[in-house]
């Protein structure tokens, strides 16, 4: 699990509740079906408007995205190319067979194996290059649900709210209600505001930046598969990968094992 995640949501949904708590409020009183009903009902009914229906069908498996660590690591990647050129440029590329058969990444895989099959390096770019505007697309649609969601979410409370206070003017005949029914009426706001900016639009940052730093890793992956087809020196391959990563995570790529791209 993603701790950065896990942490903020914790936080944030603290920092609500206990505010609420603080005042002497209860939280019972934010109960209300009717209003999130109409908020996480309508909002959710307005996102399957949006996108296709095999896209909604995605949003778990999305979800699981913004909560899961990360399976990617620059480091490991450039180390284990690293590697690879090394033993092509004494052993010949043929050699890296058996490396290939190791691969869990899918990806890394596919280019590495049109090395070894003698594909133009050309080739070889255009076909990744496609692979990852693929990614970067699907990549896209998941960060647009919640960023739909979360642009929904707000207009379904102010919707719930003026419906709450048409009920409420309806009964001016009885101020003892009234109370009661403006309070009802604002807790769809709350919902839809809350939920917006505390769970749908976190969700889709938190995409949108796992998205750039697998594609960042995807380049590097490209970068390397062809420095190796071209015969380049093992020491010019880990300057020229570590060129994508900040300068204070370059010490982290050097050094041996990748396991984790391995099988």
């Amino acid at each position: 699990m993603d701790l950065a995640t896990i942490i903020g949501m914790l936080l944030a949904w603290g920092a609500l509740i206990g505010s609420l708590l603080m005042e002497g409020g209860q939280l019972r009183a934010l109960v209300n079906i009717p209003a999130a009903l109409l908020v996480f009902g309508g909002t959710f009914g307005a996102a399957c408007v949006s996108f296709r229906l095999n896209q909604i069908m995605e949003l778990p498996s999305i979800l699981e995205q913004a909560f899961a660590e990360s399976t990617l690591d620059s480091g490991a990647v450039i180390r284990m190319l690293v590697r690879f050129a090394e033993r092509a440029r004494r052993e010949g590329l043929l050699v890296l067979e058996e490396e290939c058969r190791r691969i869990k990444d899918p990806f890394l895989q596919k280019g590495v194996r049109l090395a070894i099959d003698g594909t133009d390096p050309e080739m070889v770019r255009e076909i990744m290059t496609t692979e990852i505007h693929f990614l970067q697309s699907r990549h896209k649609v998941g960060e647009s649900i919640f960023t739909t969601l979360g642009g929904f979410a707000p207009t379904l409370g102010i919707i719930g709210t003026v419906m709450g206070l048409i009920h409420m003017l309806a009964n001016l005949s009885d101020p003892g209600k009234m109370g009661p029914l403006i309070a009802g009426a604002f807790i769809a706001t709350l919902y839809g505001v809350s939920s917006a900016n505390l769970i749908f639009l976190p969700i889709a940052n938190k995409l949108k930046a796992r998205s750039s730093d697998e594609l960042l890793i995807r380049e590097v992956m490209v970068e390397g598969i062809l420095s190796i087809q071209a015969g380049d020196n093992p020491r010019l391959v880990d300057d020229k990968l570590k060129a994508y990563l900040a300068p204070r995570l370059r010490s982290g790529a050097t050094g041996a094992g990748a396991a984790s791209l391995a099988r």
